[in-house]
């Protein structure tokens, strides 16, 4: 994350952003649908009651720590991918739009990540749902949809808010300083273990507006949606206002989630 990013993006049209970097924004739909792949299986094995390992594993607290760390590896991975590596593995609206404020991505571009991330993450439980049918519909999987835990729509509005403005936060310090570049992408995977565990049972761990939808679109419970807009781009976007008010826009010199190059255009 330490490298800028390479070229400046001329794609001043939609039709010529769609011509110079159409294979991004699929990697941005692929790498969420694979991620959503990955939620939906682990729900599955994890919490579903027809699931051998969810009766051996009684305890709520260690099947969130096995999920998160199922969710962590996979976001690793997705970012280390090659197809990670040349978009700059977002798979995350709010990330994009944050991005988008920061000079980071030029508008046309933002558009179609945005288009791309929420095809993925209906895609990617589509695809779920045709291998896991009978076992991802079901109560409490429910297409691992993202809804407020027991604590009400307060505590996961706040729960959400947090995670956003400290995964942005940390992502924008440590990649930008080449000590800790190298390390970003992995304590993004650390974070999302964590949150997994801590936050799943508030909020059920969104951050992602896409995820969000995916999910909602085959469950067809769209409880406090509003929430799951609002809360990680607030949050996104005040990690990166006081980033920006400490170290100004100039101290931004990149926001990738790895240390490497990239064709992710910047204005």
């Amino acid at each position: 994350m330490a490298q800028r990013q390479r070229g400046k993006s001329n794609a001043t049209t939609a039709s010529a952003a769609l011509r110079q970097h159409w294979h991004l924004y699929l990697f941005e739909g692929a790498e969420l649908a694979i991620f959503m792949l990955s939620a939906c299986f682990g729900d599955v094995l994890l919490y579903s009651p027809a699931s051998p390992i969810s009766a051996a594993m009684p305890s709520l607290a260690l099947r969130g720590l096995a999920m998160g760390a199922a969710m962590g590896v996979t976001a690793v991975l997705i970012i280390h991918s090659p197809m990670g590596r040349r978009s700059g593995a977002h798979f995350n609206p709010s990330i994009t739009l944050t991005y988008l404020w920061l000079g980071k991505i030029a508008p046309w571009d933002t558009t179609f990540y945005v288009a791309g991330q929420f095809a993925g993450g209906i895609a990617g439980v589509g695809v779920a749902a045709l291998f896991l049918g009978k076992w991802l519909a079901p109560p409490p999987v429910l297409y691992a949809i993202t809804v407020p835990g027991k604590y009400g729509t307060d505590a996961a509005f706040a729960a959400e808010f947090f995670m956003a403005a400290l995964l942005m936060g940390m992502v924008l310090w440590t990649s930008n300083r080449a000590a800790f570049a190298k390390l970003t992408s992995y304590l993004v995977g650390v974070l999302i273990t964590f949150y997994v565990l801590l936050f799943g049972p508030v909020s059920g761990f969104s951050i992602n507006p896409a995820r969000t939808v995916g999910s909602a679109c085959f469950a067809h419970i769209w409880t406090a949606i509003w929430l799951y807009f609002t809360a990680p781009l607030l949050g996104m976007f005040l990690a990166a206002q006081v980033y920006v008010l400490l170290y100004g826009k100039a101290g931004v010199l990149c926001a990738k989630l790895h240390h490497g190059p990239s064709d992710l255009p910047s204005p």
